[in-house]
């Protein structure tokens, strides 16, 4: 474990040691769904209920003691707001980022819940990352996404490179071609590369060309 630096606490070392918190905790939604959001993220997360009234739902799915609360709303809110779920499309927080250790992880969790009939609604490679976009039942975004580089410094440079100027936005993939690469014994380390999750005999959206309705 990293111990604070006193200059850092005090203001004088790094910017981010000194004023970003340590880790995020949770997020609370306030919801007319609980039911279906709570079976959602059992399905996607794993989540489990540690708490339930009737006004609110704690869940967790690791160690900490919650993940996740849904604050329940009257169902006829649903119907009272009916374009809430695509007000992310055009105003406040757009989506929420995971990142995965592995594309091997990201594509085992893509299988599973292509199972369980949980598609994503973006899938894409952004440059830096791989990422696959999903939606909970009230509409809100959360970016699976797995590192496309080995350290954060390549990352970064990435972003400064001219690739990334020409196509800031990515590629669109197709994340079920990219598994079956992956179990035909391509290596993970070209699966992400530009292209790789192109299916033979399609053309790609890439670009603000990737930016649809859909994807927006």
């Amino acid at each position: 474990m990293q111990h604070t630096n006193p200059d850092t606490a005090a203001g004088q070392g790094s910017p981010s040691d000194a004023l970003a918190p340590d880790f995020l905790a949770h997020w609370v939604v306030k919801t007319a769904r609980s039911k279906e959001m709570i079976a959602w993220y059992g399905t996607v997360f794993g989540a489990h209920v540690v708490h339930e009234d009737k006004q609110i739902a704690f869940l967790t799915w690791d160690e900490e003691s919650h993940r996740l609360a849904l604050v329940k709303v009257p169902h006829v809110l649903r119907y009272a707001f009916p374009l809430a779920r695509f007000r992310r499309k055009i105003y406040g927080i757009d989506h929420l980022a995971f990142t995965f250790r592995s594309l091997e992880r990201l594509l085992s969790t893509y299988d599973r819940l292509r199972t369980a009939g949980v598609l994503p609604v973006w899938a894409i490679n952004h440059g830096p990352t791989t990422s696959l976009y999903y939606e909970d039942p009230d509409g809100i975004r959360l970016e699976f996404q797995t590192e496309n580089f080995p350290t954060p410094r390549e990352t970064a440079d990435h972003f400064g490179s001219t690739a990334f100027a020409d196509n800031s936005i990515g590629t669109d993939i197709d994340p079920g071609y990219l598994l079956e690469r992956l179990r035909s014994g391509a290596s993970p380390a070209d699966l992400l590369k530009p292209g790789a999750g192109t299916r033979p005999g399609t053309t790609p959206r890439a670009n603000k060309r990737a930016i649809t309705w859909k994807t927006l």
